[in-house]
This record gives structure tokens, C-alpha cells and sequence, in this order.
């Protein structure tokens, strides 16, 4: 994978992360209307799973290579991807309901961490510790990682301030015990959702039609979350979507947040391994840096932007072992054919000679 067919990767898991924080701010806001994070888990899956069977179906009929066919086994997968998702998902939206979506971004970034261990572990990342691009690859989660905590944890001088306030901020602010609930729940979060990345990754290998997977993905995350719901949500308010502002946040999570950002997400998990896309999550460290001070009045500190500098040298530091590492695996089967192709020749000759 040259640089080149890692710039549209990049793009695209820039373009899902801004779509997780954002999905994270009006999930928030949902919740706090008096929605329960499980039905809002429902609405959210079922609209998107709608809109991706028409999209799934068209996409693969005008694919150039065949459908796989579906087997039990492989319809066991997608159920079992679709249960772990959906416990990420309910984890993560309790952790924010108990925190806020900023210290939600600040604890996904240890699922770069876990993605690392379980790849390495299921040897779906090579790491060869005398190996230069292995070294720059630790390197640089370790410099991703360390970036993302010193924009959440250091804030230092301000550098940019701004006189709007909004009411937003405000209400995502909660008490200590809460934020403490609330970070354990998205710790939780960070380390099933590492797992599942795993496992779409070998999904996706065994069914390599990725909008196909996303659809079942969300439909059995419809229909788990709907069966916990009517057992635990017996109050039928807790299924309305009104206020508006509820319906919104459905609609966004259904269109951008099920279909766009985890769609994107599984394209790119099948282009590039699950540790590329698990190191994207610090990114939305920047971006909820960068929709604060835009759009919701915050200040830009010094920390932020250290952290924000060691983000981008980690992630370039990553791309760039990964580049390396299979420009030299495709040398070296280059190198294999041209030997394997002047060895038969040879052979040919000998043969003809006796």
C-alpha cells in the first residue's frame, strides 16, 4: 500500500471521525431530553439499516466481482459483530449520558492501544521489533496516543479565547461521580470496541462486500436493541420523538453516524487493516478541539495545540511504516517472480540438452 492508496483512507476516516463527534454531541443532547440510550440505539439502526439495503443491494449488483453467497456461518458472524456493537454502542452512549462527549473522545483513544495488541495477536499486523518500519509504527501509537491525552489532560496558556458561551457546554457539564461512572463505561467501550474491529476486520475478509456487512450489522443491532428495550423500557415517553431536537439526533446518528461513519469505517478497515482505522481516534480529539472554539465558544490552549502537533506526527510516523512495510512486501514478491521466472528457462534448456 503505497502513500497514494493511503490518501483516500485518509480522507475517509477523517470525514467519519468528524461525523462520531458530532454524533456524540446531538446523541448527548437526545438524552438529555429524557431519551434512554437503548431506544435511541433502535431508532438509529432501523432508519439506517433502511437506507442501506436499497444502497447495499444496487452497489454490489453493479460491482464488477460476484456477491459472495451467505451461509449460516457467515449470518452467525454478522449477528455475533451485530451483539458486541451494540454493546459498544450502549456502553458508550450510557458513558456520555453519565460524562460528556469530550472525556467520551479522550478514552476512545485507547482502542488505537488495544486494536494494536489484539492485531499483533491475531497476526493481523506483522511486528518485527528489528524491523525499522515495525519501530516507527509503535513509535508513532505511542506519540498518537501520548498527543491526545496532553490536549485532554494539559491545558497550559490560552492562546485563543473567545467571549461566546453557549448553553451547550453548560449542560454537558456533570458532577464528579458521574464523570467517574461515565469514564469506566467508555473504558468499557474502548476495549469491546477494539474487539469488534477485530472481528468486522475478519468478517470482511470472509465476506468482502463491505456495504452487505454494515446492513446486517445494523439490522441485528436493530432488532437486539429493540428486544432489550421493550423488557426494559416500559415507559412509552421514552419511545416518543418529540421534542424535535430527538428526532434530529436520530436521523443524524441513522444517516451519518450507522450508515456514513461505520460504512466508511468498514470500507476503510478492508482497504487497510483494523489498526489504521483504530488510530483515527485521536483525531476526534482535534475535532472536538476544533468544533469547541468554532462553534461552541471554548478556548484554544497551549495544550491543544502541542497535542494536536504530536497527533499529526504519530499519525504520519504510522502511515508511513504501513507504506513501507508493504512497499517492501510487494518488492520482495516482485523480486520473487523475476527469480522464479529466469529459473524455469534454465530448467527448460537442461531438460532439452539431456
Amino acid at each position: 500500500m503505497g502513500m497514494e492508496k493511503v490518501a483516500l483512507p485518509f480522507v475517509g476516516m477523517v470525514m467519519a471521525e468528524f461525523a462520531q463527534v458530532g454524533l456524540m454531541i446531538v446523541g448527548k443532547e437526545a438524552m438529555s431530553k429524557g431519551m434512554s440510550n437503548l431506544v435511541f440505539i433502535f431508532y438509529s439502526n432501523a432508519f439506517a439499516s433502511l437506507i442501506l439495503l436499497p444502497s447495499a443491494l444496487l452497489f454490489h449488483s453493479r460491482s464488477q466481482s460476484p456477491r459472495p453467497q451467505l451461509s449460516f456461518c457467515i449470518l452467525c458472524g454478522f449477528f455475533l459483530l451485530g451483539l458486541i456493537g451494540f454493546i459498544v454502542q450502549a456502553l458508550g452512549y450510557a458513558g456520555i449520558l453519565y460524562s460528556s462527549p469530550t472525556l467520551a473522545t479522550a478514552i476512545l483513544n485507547l482502542t488505537p492501544a488495544f486494536t494494536f495488541i489484539l492485531a499483533v495477536t491475531f497476526r493481523m499486523e506483522k511486528l518485527d521489533w528489528r524491523s525499522s518500519n515495525s519501530q516507527v509504527k509503535i513509535i508513532g501509537t505511542i506519540i498518537s496516543i501520548s498527543g491526545a491525552f496532553i490536549v485532554t489532560l494539559y491545558k497550559g496558556l490560552p492562546l485563543l479565547t473567545t467571549p461566546l458561551h453557549s448553553n451547550l457546554s453548560h449542560k454537558l457539564l456533570v458532577q464528579m461521580s458521574n464523570w467517574v461512572i461515565g469514564g469506566l463505561l467508555l473504558a468499557a467501550d474502548a476495549m469491546l470496541a477494539s474487539t469488534w474491529l477485530i472481528l468486522q476486520a475478519w468478517m470482511l475478509k470472509k465476506y468482502p462486500a463491505e456495504l452487505i456487512v454494515v446492513f446486517f450489522y445494523c439490522f441485528f443491532v436493530a432488532i437486539q436493541s429493540a428486544v432489550v428495550s421493550l423488557v426494559v423500557e416500559r415507559d412509552l415517553s421514552s419511545w416518543s420523538l418529540q421534542p424535535n431536537m430527538r428526532l434530529i439526533a436520530v436521523l443524524y446518528s441513522a444517516v451519518f453516524g450507522s450508515a456514513f461513519q461505520v460504512g466508511i469505517s468498514a470500507w476503510c478497515l478492508h482497504k487497510t487493516g483494523p489498526l489504521f482505522v483504530a488510530m483515527f481516534k485521536p483525531v476526534g480529539i482535534v475535532i472536538s478541539v476544533f468544533i469547541g472554539v468554532i462553534f461552541l465558544g471554548d478556548n484554544f490552549y497551549l495544550g491543544s495545540l502541542i497535542g494536536a502537533i504530536l497527533i499529526v506526527v504519530g499519525f504520519y510516523c504510522v502511515m508511513w511504516g504501513k507504506a513501507k512495510e508493504q512497499k517492501t512486501g510487494e518488492e520482495t514478491r516482485i523480486s520473487f517472480l523475476e527469480s522464479s521466472r529466469e529459473k524455469v528457462p534454465l530448467l527448460q534448456n537442461s531438460s532439452e540438452e539431456i
